[in-house]
């Protein structure tokens, strides 16, 4: 259903082992990318992901390890000929901040939208291609950095079990469930392309499903302080990437003052939230091998992963 793949891992420069900020999610053949550091079009090359199948690019802000792969893979998804639009989404001042990269970048073959994606109900994932499958949203969230930031829960809903017997029950054709149990279930279910109604009531959808299900739920925080907007959104979800810039908990005054978080910290929050998996990231260039840290995060919240240029996985459904 969803994979993740880590681009870019590490915080402020690039090192031979880590490229900077970014991270995609792939669900029906389309991307996300979030953030677009340095080096973010040969880590693309290299995980095999299309620039071309990009429909969003999500940044959490806009300091350059997070944004200075912009200008490059723009001119690059032009030059393979891309034709559908691009939505660019990001928090506060982002057509100050991609002004001069538009600039830079100069005439496009393809229509480049900036948008807050500010809803607060999130954004439908098949507004920007409807290839994206239904259920689909994305949410931005408010964080806690030097600057202006936010991060991003990515939702894959997951719609009831189907009643057969209901639809029996209504004398509702075989042939119909499957497009109903496609299209939006707040629709009237239609018959002989009349309008259901029963007892003088409108029909709809929601009425042939059962209970609610566990969808698949990502979130991505960019650079931050622990913060209860993080921990609220992150609650029950199935992978949280998090900022972990330094790895001793002795370090937490420093994180403090430049806007990040510990491994330590970072544990806390996704134990707090309940999520199923933590990955750390944005790894300071001055820790050699993050992974000496690690437990410093597992004796807190034991299934920590510290991420790495390449990491990927694969996201489906649970059974229930």
């Amino acid at each position: 259903m969803i994979d993740l793949i880590m681009l870019g891992t590490g915080a402020t420069m690039p090192t031979p082992e880590r490229g900077v900020s970014a991270a995609a999610l792939r669900c029906a053949g389309r991307y996300i990318l979030f953030d677009c550091g340095e080096g973010t079009q040969v880590a693309l090359r290299r995980e095999h992901v299309s620039p071309i199948k990009i429909d969003l690019i999500a940044l959490t802000h806009y300091h350059g390890d997070h944004i200075f792969g912009l200008p490059g893979l723009l001119q690059t998804m032009s030059c393979l000929k891309r034709t559908d639009p691009l939505t660019i989404t990001g928090p506060e001042g982002l057509e100050d901040a991609l002004r001069p990269v538009l600039q830079m970048v100069g005439e496009l073959d393809y229509e480049i939208r900036l948008d807050r994606l500010d809803s607060p109900w999130g954004t439908n994932m098949r507004q920007l291609n409807t290839s994206w499958p239904q259920g689909a949203f994305i949410e931005a969230v408010p964080t806690e950095h030097r600057v202006p930031s936010q991060g991003y829960s990515f939702k894959l809903n997951r719609r009831p079990k189907f009643c057969p017997d209901e639809a029996k029950r209504l004398e509702i054709p075989v042939a119909l469930w499957k497009q109903i149990m496609e299209d939006d279930p707040v629709m009237p279910v239609r018959v002989n392309g009349k309008v259901l109604t029963e007892n003088g009531r409108i029909v709809r959808g929601i009425q042939l499903m059962g209970k609610e299900r566990k969808g698949i739920k990502v979130v991505f925080t960019g650079d931050t302080l622990p913060c209860e907007s993080i921990l609220q959104v992150s609650k029950h979800a199935d992978i949280l990437i998090h900022d972990a810039t330094y790895g001793e908990n002795s370090q937490a005054d420093e994180a403090l003052l430049w806007g990040h978080s510990t491994f330590e910290q970072a544990a806390a929050l996704a134990k707090s939230a309940n999520v199923d998996q933590l990955w750390l990231t944005h790894f300071s260039q001055s820790m050699r091998n993050p992974a000496d840290y690690l437990g410093n995060a597992t004796e807190v919240f034991a299934n920590t992963v510290c991420s790495y240029d390449g990491l990927t996985t694969h996201l489906e459904y649970s059974n229930e």
